[in-house]
């Protein structure tokens, strides 16, 4: 039975392999596994981060995983909104709405 190449291998594998194998071995298959956090609050701190440092292309894929991970449309965009005053204006105007666009996607 194979098992379906990840994310980071059909965006960059020919590409990047080392890459890939650390995104997939290091931090999605350890750092993500550690039982110190569940997988929902790890969400809601990394979505949290790319806010602060308006990493938006790599949010878009973390807002998803939150979703996945449990976080509610609700509880994304409550720490959007309150780093709104610790990160700036325009990073969580430009995070809430990738947040509006994906949890819309889910919706509909």
């Amino acid at each position: 039975m194979s098992k379906e190449p990840s994310a980071a291998k059909k965006l960059i594998g020919d590409f990047a392999p080392k890459l890939v194998e650390l995104t997939d071995d290091v931090l999605f298959g350890d750092v993500w596994e550690r039982p110190e956090l569940s997988p929902r609050d790890r969400s809601l701190v990394t979505v949290s981060a790319l806010v602060a440092l308006n990493r938006t292309e790599q949010l878009r894929f973390h807002l998803g995983k939150a979703l996945d991970n449990g976080v509610t449309k609700e509880e994304l965009i409550e720490p959007i909104t309150h780093l709104a005053f610790y990160s700036g204006w325009p990073t969580a105007m430009s995070a809430i709405l990738l947040a509006k666009e994906i949890c819309g996607q889910r919706a509909g």
